[in-house]
């Protein structure tokens, strides 16, 4: 599916240019859950404002009641900004959605939700202990842990599978 070019006018209006129409945040969200790839264009500058937008549209469903991100999640991205992980945010946060999509495909749906968020909170466990390695003052052992902790990951994503082969 080609990438859908959203240009956003001073009015705040969004237009898709491949329906013709103007559309709402609502809409181009709906897009994007379909998994539709959106560019959103500043109209006037031909800036790439995609990445603006995008996030207003979480901000907006997170005041909406979604709830989805949870405060100390919150707390961590914001405390990592301007530090010397900023660069690797990114990256990590990619993966590491990609991995649970990953895990979601496997499981066919079918996977318990507290498997899920243990594997989650370790995660966060690794990526603290990996920023505290390019914080100055941070202890030489970070490094153990965190393989320990890749191993452990490892053992339970095993195990997960299994479960899954004998569904």
């Amino acid at each position: 599916m080609p990438k859908v070019v959203i240009k956003k006018y001073a009015n705040r209006r969004l237009y898709d240019t491949e329906r013709s129409s103007y559309i709402t945040l609502d809409d181009l969200s709906r897009m994007i859950r379909e998994g539709r790839e959106v560019e959103v264009i500043d109209a006037k500058s031909g800036d790439d404002i995609t990445h603006q937008v995008l996030t207003q549209i979480i901000v907006e469903e997170e005041a909406d009641g979604g709830g989805m991100l949870p405060v100390s999640f919150l707390r961590e991205l914001i405390s990592m900004y301007g530090g010397a992980m900023q660069g690797a945010v990114p990256t990590y946060l990619e993966a590491a959605m990609a991995a649970f999509r990953e895990q979601q495909k496997a499981m066919g749906g079918a996977f318990d939700p507290s498997v899920m968020t243990e594997m989650a909170r370790r995660n966060m466990e690794m990526f603290q202990s990996a920023a505290s390695a390019f914080t100055p003052g941070a202890s030489a052992g970070a490094g153990k842990e965190g393989k320990d902790e890749v191993e452990k990951l490892r053992a339970e994503l095993a195990a997960l599978k299994a479960k899954v082969d004998k569904l």
